[in-house]
């Protein structure tokens, strides 16, 4: 991780330009037809891996995959991956969770009675718990032990609660230099009070098998009939190519190639009880220009080719409010909220120092203290107002 420098979240992992121009010249340099077989470890998975996740902490800080916050670099390692074949198992952990569960460990291949082929190479993904009790969120603590020959490796859990007893996972056996086939040693092993979910992750279904139930297919427009509930599953794709879904009252940004999630757009506290409209917000035929005091220009400069320009809404029907969920200046969707923890404790002591101010010069123990940032608060061409309506200033009447 880059903790101290990270733009966002400082549970962020990520491998610089250096490290990731060397180990994309590695795997070229050892080409599965040559007979190489490569074993990467890491701390946190790849976007892409299937390993299973928190939505509640991993996806909704955006910290789940290797370079999460960067679009381009988050791919990059699944297509690695695609790409060369001779890399064959990839361990992470950063997930803190047990190795129990089927998904914490997935193959490249699968039966197609059991779904759509998962695309990603010739790799099985590991996930790798942690030892020490007080680390575990989910009270298991247990390391990865790999075993095996030219012909095949086994996956084996060492558990640290049971003396360090040993059981085999999963058994990888080569199918040439370019494919391997995987086998479960067991289904999964539940403890009690167990109440860690897999997330949902939309399936786009290939030539054999549909989309899942949840794809919402439209033309121009799509306008869900019922308000949003925690029970809600749906996905549907973007005209840009963005994929976004409901999931535990919540609206998600997937990612476009993968179907990994990748973080939170709208949380349940802003969404539940809404209904959600995705509605075509452009012009047909010509672009405008406006010579407006800061957005003079064209308007449509920046769409891509074929795609139209598109509004994601919230639709109140108690009150009769719409709200605009607007995309990041990149395009995407998911809120970078949660931002450099070392800033953040700078803000909190700056918040304090507020509080203890008001007490002893306003004699007010509980004066009202909130914080007023950036970066963006309006739609305006030249920004004269900086304060936030109904927070850092009187709510409108």
């Amino acid at each position: 991780t880059i903790f101290r420098s990270a733009k966002y979240t400082s549970h962020e992992v990520t491998i610089d330009k250096a490290q990731l121009d060397w180990f994309e010249e590695t795997v070229k340099a050892h080409p599965a037809e040559e007979g190489w077989k490569i074993f990467v470890f890491t701390h946190a998975p790849p976007n892409g891996s299937g390993l299973r996740v928190l939505q509640e902490n991993h996806v909704v800080n955006g910290c789940c995959w290797l370079n999460h916050s960067n679009e381009a670099e988050c791919r990059k390692f699944i297509e690695l991956c695609r790409e060369h074949r001779s890399i064959k198992a990839w361990f992470s952990g950063h997930f803190h969770l047990g190795q129990d569960y089927q998904d914490s460990i997935t193959f490249p291949t699968i039966d197609p009675s059991e779904g759509p082929y998962p695309n990603r190479g010739s790799c099985v993904f590991v996930q790798t718990s942690v030892m020490r009790s007080g680390t575990s969120r989910d009270t298991r603590q247990q390391s990865r032990l790999i075993r095996g020959d030219k012909e095949k490796f086994e996956i084996c859990t060492v558990d640290h609660q049971k003396g360090g007893i040993v059981r085999v996972d999963a058994t990888i056996t080569y199918r040439g230099d370019t494919n391997e086939v995987g086998v479960y040693a067991h289904s999964d092993i539940a403890k009690k009070d167990d109440k860690l979910f897999k997330v949902y992750q939309p399936c786009a279904g290939d030539a054999l098998h549909p989309p899942d139930d949840g794809l919402v297919e439209y033309e121009e427009e799509m306008i869900l009939d019922e308000p949003i509930t925690t029970d809600t599953v749906k996905w549907w794709k973007m005209d840009c190519g963005r994929v976004l879904g409901l999931l535990n009252g919540m609206l998600i940004e997937y990612d476009r190639s993968t179907l990994a999630p990748l973080g939170l757009v709208v949380g349940a506290d802003e969404l539940l009880g809404k209904r959600i409209a995705v509605i075509y917000s452009g012009e047909d035929g010509y672009c405008e220009v406006s010579y407006e005091e800061g957005m003079e220009g064209a308007d449509c400069s920046d769409l891509e080719v074929d795609a139209q320009e598109q509004a994601v809404l919230l639709l109140d029907d108690t009150d009769g409010s719409v709200t605009v969920v607007q995309p990041n200046e990149d395009g995407s969707y998911w809120r970078k909220i949660v931002r450099n923890k070392m800033i953040r404790m700078k803000e909190v002591r700056r918040e304090r120092a507020a509080k203890a101010l008001a007490a002893s010069l306003l004699q007010n123990e509980e004066a009202s203290v909130v914080s007023s940032w950036g970066p963006y608060i309006s739609t305006k061409g030249t920004a004269k107002n900086t304060g936030v309506v109904g927070l850092t200033t009187a709510a409108k009447k």
